[in-house]
Order: structure tokens, then C-alpha cells, then sequence
């Protein structure tokens, strides 16, 4: 019989537990890449305690000595309210990141001599390094287990997916697999090192020109890389996921070994120096290559600047996306426009309509996440994930928020949008304080485009731009300023960044440079009422200033779609400002104008006018 209640599960991983003589287990979200999104396999904490958002944590104690509800989940700010409509406080307690963790949370409520399991497949090895160390001072033991104790109550897990992968063609990626390859194997050289493991989906992807469908959002294929310093690699990927098409990809040079057959083959590396990201490996490939007698050095990921810097071809490709994302946007906006004032239309069915535009074209592979369709209240939210439970319809009269993005690829090559607009909707007019700190976010918004700065700024040193306007009104909003893009890859890709701390991305001190992409996206929220962002993507590129002094950079602006100004007042903008609203809407007008028709071009047109002082 399946386990659909949470009391139910729990009692079985506490069985579970107890059988191994463990005093407890800590359950994360992740997988065996350490990646964003995970595949349905890999959902172990929604799975246990129903929690749906993309970053938390669980623990539960077994057997006898533990104090309170014996569970704690653990997220940071973006989750407080979706963390408590989702799991049942009744068996749970709520613990807020930062301010608590795992480790310490054990550390209080289990008893001394304890035994807590992990799963070190499913963890960085700083991080069990550092939980280790708390609970040894308590008298506590951090082991890793063998096999993961939820997949043994998972009565109806998930398989991982089976979807092939897929070459990626060498004029869209715009370098080849093997010159990618030679490049890592000279640094590898040049280091003193022997191979590197490339673990995270994304990286692998871009190594070796593939591309695939195990995990929604990201097309990337379940699989590691081991490369060698003569250049050679070997790809683990499960046999049935292999085509002959990709086998040609791939040339004589990268073998093609089981996936299973990875931890296995760390052994192999015995008496080699290997170099391992702490970011992207997990703590099981620290310690199976110490196991094996292999010297194991802490580097980047090689892959990690190489693939955040953009060539020509990706740049194209990812133009193509954004006009293709863009034409989808207008029509979405115009219907949210036409069809929200009734009041009849709720998030769900926003997301829906928006997802049925994108697919109009052809070339749409994917969203590039879960769409942030946000009502009212939602909207200062800035994470929040709308399911059936939290679903509310469109109020008239509010603020409503979207945050979206596609993956494109087809002959054009490939691309990866993520968009936000936040507008108005009728009947009546915005308050005088939305239009305020609407128009913030905006003054913030231009002067990060408008931005140009010298070669080694970082995006920490640029985050102030984009809220100067809001500090000025005694404002703030909580989160990044801009994250990196993938090339029809990851949303969210390093290491470049800009915000004022390092956050969920590290990467604020990394220097921006000319092929990099990332979001621009300040915003304001205010509790219970509305949320306000607006965000584009941005390429750097080489400013030419008259006179300068060395190499300087700029924004190139890549998302087009029109900016509601019903929450703009116009009199809070300067003359440059006004310029940047007309050449932008501009540049808008002329971008999508060829890819709609009808009422659609109608509107377009309507919302591109000159905006007066």
C-alpha cells in the first residue's frame, strides 16, 4: 500500500532509520550534480514533507532521546509563507535560514552518542565538513550511509528519465567539444594536475556539445565527465540514454562508459592528482577519491568562465531567443490586459495561457523555470511558485507580477530568456505609491543599462546603481540584482553576479567580462499588498567612450517587450532617463514588429509611443 500521508512516511523512514542504527537523517534538495532543479527521482524532501520550492532542507530524528517533534524543516526568507502552507506543522518544526541550520538544530534536540546519517552523494563536502565539525562538539557523529534510507520507504519513486541526449551542433555552440577539451587538458597541465571530474549537468553539457531532457527547465543529460590531461575524456551516462548519432558527436576521443560505472572509475584514479570543485562535486567523489589513494586538490570548475563568457554564435542565438520570447510576451500582456479586469482569470491560468504563446513557436524546448505568476499580495513574494493550493484569481484593480522564461533552440541556434513585467490591472488607476516605487525600480533599472565601468568591475561594485533610487526613498528589496545566463542552458549560471552579498550565487567579487549575459532585475515588495520588478537580460560588451583610459565595458540589452507606464510617472525621470524609455520602446517596437500581426501589432504600437515629460 502507498504512503500518502506525512505522518505515514515519516514512521516509515523512521523504521528505516532505526534499522541502520541511525539517530536521525538529513534530507536536502538535490541530486548527484548539486543542480538547481532536480529530476522527479531526486525529489526526496517533497516527497516526505510536500515542500514544493527549489532550496530547503529537512531533518528528522528515530529512536529514543530526542526532544520536541523530533523534524524540523529548514528555509530561508523566500519560503516562510510557502513553507507553512505546504508542510504540516503538526510533525515539523519551522526553522529560518540563515539564523538556524541543520546542524545546529540537531546539535539541540538529539542526544549525545547519536549517530545522524547523510547522504554524501547529496551534499558538498564543506558542508560536511563544517556540520561534522558542530556536531562533534556535541558528542554527535556525521556518518554517510550507504544508500539513501528514503529510497527504500519511496515505494513509488521515480525512475531517472530515460530521454536520449542530444548532440548540440557546433555552429550553434560556436566552439567544438574538442577545442573545449584541449583547452582544460592545457590547464590541467599547466597546474600539475592529473584529470578533473566535471560533475555539474550544465558544465558537462557545454564540455562535450550535448544537450538533453532528464530535467525540466534545464535541457542537460544525467551524466559525469572524467578528463584526462592528454585531453581525452570519458562520459558516464546510462547506456539506453546513448545514440549512434551522439557516439558520432562525440568522436574517438571521449569514451562512453555506464553511469553506474562512475564511482567505480574514481578508484581507478589511485596515486593521481585530481582537481574538484567544492561548488559543483559532492562530498561522495571527495571521499571515494580519497578512498582511493588519489590527491585531491581543490580548484574551479574549468568549465565554470568558460562557459559564462558567451562567443558570437551564442550571442546570435541568444538575440533570435529574445525576439521569439518577446513576440510571445506582447501577446500574453495584451491578453492579460483584455481579459484580468473581469476578475475571472486566476495565476494558474495566466502561467497556462503564457506557456500556450511561447509554444506558438516552434523552436520553445521548454520554460527556463517554473513560471512566477503572482497576484496581488503574491506579487511581494519575490519567489513565489503558484500551485492549486495558493491559487487566487487576478483581483481587479492590482498589481500583477510575471517572472518567465523560455528555452529555444532550433536552426538559429539556441537561447535562454527569463523576463519580468509587472503591470497594471483595471479598472481604475495604480496608487500614487505604487506608481512611486514603481517608477523607482525603473530610475534603478535604466541607470545599471545605462552603466559603463572599467574592465575588472565586479557586480557587486554595480549593485548600488540599481538601487540608489529606492535608498533614496528609504526602500530596499532583498534580493540579487542579476544572475548569469546560460546558453539554452541554466538560468541561473555563475559565477559572475550582481549584488550587494554573495547570497544563493556566489560569484559578486568575479569581474565582469565583454560575452557575459545576466538578469537586471531590481524590484521593490511590499508585504501583503504588492510586489513591483522589472528585468531584462543584458550582455557585456566593450563600451566605446571618447577618450577613455584602458579598456572599459558596458550593457547591451537583450529582452524586448514593453514596460507598463501606467505605474511610471514621468515627471520623476530625467531627460536621460525619458531618452532611455523612448530609444528602448523603440528598439522594442522595431525588434518584435515583424513576428506579430493584427490587434497584437495594434497594441504593440500603442504601448511604444513616446512617453512625455
Amino acid at each position: 500500500m502507498l504512503m500518502h500521508s506525512t505522518e505515514a512516511r515519516l514512521n516509515a523512514l523512521r523504521d528505516e532509520l532505526t534499522g541502520r542504527g541511525l539517530a536521525g537523517f538529513i534530507v536536502p534538495i538535490s541530486d548527484e550534480h548539486m543542480s538547481e532543479y532536480v529530476g522527479d527521482y531526486a525529489q526526496r524532501l517533497k516527497w516526505l514533507t510536500n515542500f514544493g520550492g527549489s532550496a530547503g532542507s529537512a531533518v528528522v530524528l528515530a529512536g529514543d532521546g530526542y526532544t520536541g517533534k523530533g523534524a524540523a524543516m529548514f528555509t530561508d526568507g523566500r519560503y516562510t509563507v510557502q513553507v507553512r502552507e505546504q508542510v504540516n506543522g503538526e510533525f515539523f518544526d519551522y526553522e529560518p535560514v540563515p539564523e538556524s541550520s541543520p546542524a545546529a538544530w540537531i546539535a539541540k534536540h538529539a542526544p549525545k552518542g547519536a549517530k545522524i546519517g547523510y547522504d554524501a552523494w547529496l551534499h558538498g563536502i564543506e558542508w560536511a565538513e563544517k556540520a561534522a565539525a558542530v556536531l562533534a562538539k556535541k558528542g554527535i557523529e556525521l556518518v554517510p550511509v550507504d544508500g539513501n534510507p528514503i529510497d527504500a520507504v519511496w515505494q513509488d519513486r521515480p525512475a531517472p528519465s530515460a530521454a536520449p541526449a542530444m548532440p548540440y551542433a557546433d555552429e550553434h555552440a560556436g566552439r567544438s567539444s574538442a577545442d573545449k577539451r584541449a583547452a582544460i587538458a592545457d590547464w590541467l597541465k599547466e597546474e600539475g594536475y592529473d584529470a578533473t571530474a566535471v560533475t555539474a549537468l550544465d558544465s558537462v553539457a557545454w564540455l562535450l556539445n550535448i544537450r538533453g531532457k532528464d530535467v525540466e527547465n534545464t535541457p542537460v543529460a544525467l551524466s559525469y565527465v572524467l578528463l584526462k590531461a592528454d585531453g581525452t575524456a570519458e562520459l558516464f551516462i546510462a547506456p539506453g540514454k546513448v545514440t549512434p548519432e551522439l557516439i558520432k558527436h562525440l568522436g574517438n576521443a571521449v569514451i562512453v562508459r555506464p553511469r553506474d560505472e562512475f564511482e567505480p572509475a574514481l578508484a581507478e584514479l589511485s596515486g593521481k592528482t585530481v582537481a574538484l570543485d567544492t561548488d559543483h562535486a559532492v562530498a561522495g567523489i571527495f571521499q571515494a577519491l580519497d578512498q582511493a589513494g588519489a590527491r585531491v586538490v581543490r580548484a574551479k570548475d574549468p568549465t565554470v568562465l568558460a562557459k559564462a563568457i558567451k562567443n558570437p554564435a551564442e550571442q546570435q542565438g541568444q538575440r533570435d531567443a529574445q525576439a521569439r520570447d518577446g513576440a510571445a510576451i506582447v501577446k500574453f500582456l495584451r491578453w492579460i490586459e483584455m481579459n484580468a479586469p473581469s476578475g475571472e482569470i486566476d495565476e494558474l491560468t495566466a502561467a497556462a495561457k503564457l506557456r500556450e504563446f511561447r509554444n506558438l513557436d516552434g523552436d520553445m524546448r521548454d520554460s527556463s523555470f517554473d513560471t512566477i505568476s503572482a497576484a496581488a499580495g503574491h506579487a511581494a513574494l519575490p519567489h513565489y511558485k503558484v500551485d492549486e493550493d495558493s491559487n487566487i484569481p487576478i483581483p481587479p484593480s492590482s498589481i500583477f507580477l510575471c517572472d518567465s522564461g523560455g528555452q529555444y533552440n532550433g536552426s538559429f541556434g539556441g537561447g535562454t530568456t527569463d523576463i519580468t513585467r509587472t503591470v497594471w490591472v483595471g479598472p481604475g488607476e495604480p496608487t500614487a505609491e505604487m506608481i512611486d516605487r514603481n517608477t523607482r525600480v525603473l530610475k534603478g533599472h535604466i541607470e545599471l543599462s545605462r552603466a559603463t565601468f572599467p574592465a575588472g568591475t565586479n557586480g557587486g561594485q554595480l549593485d548600488t546603481l540599481a538601487r540608489m533610487h529606492l535608498w533614496a526613498a528609504g526602500v530596499d528589496y532583498g534580493h540579487g540584482t542579476g544572475h548569469g545566463v546560460g546558453s539554452f542552458l541554466a538560468v541561473h549560471e555563475g559565477p559572475q553576479r550582481i549584488s550587494k552579498s554573495g547570497g544563493a550565487f556566489t560569484g559578486t567579487d568575479t569581474p565582469l567580462a565583454a560575452g557575459m549575459i545576466l538578469s537586471n532585475e531590481p524590484g521593490y515588495y511590499k508585504p501583503g499588498e504588492f510586489g513591483i520588478r522589472i528585468e531584462n537580460l543584458v550582455l557585456v560588451v566593450p563600451a566605446e567612450i571618447e577618450g577613455r583610459e584602458g579598456d572599459w565595458l558596458g550593457f547591451e540589452t537583450l529582452t524586448f517587450a514593453p514596460l507598463d507606464r501606467r505605474l511610471v510617472d514621468p515627471a520623476m525621470l530625467t531627460a536621460q532617463e525619458t531618452a532611455w524609455w523612448n530609444d528602448y520602446h523603440a528598439q522594442v517596437l522595431e525588434t518584435l514588429s515583424p513576428r506579430l500581426e493584427g490587434d497584437d501589432l495594434d497594441w504593440l504600437k500603442e504601448q511604444c509611443a513616446p512617453l512625455a515629460k
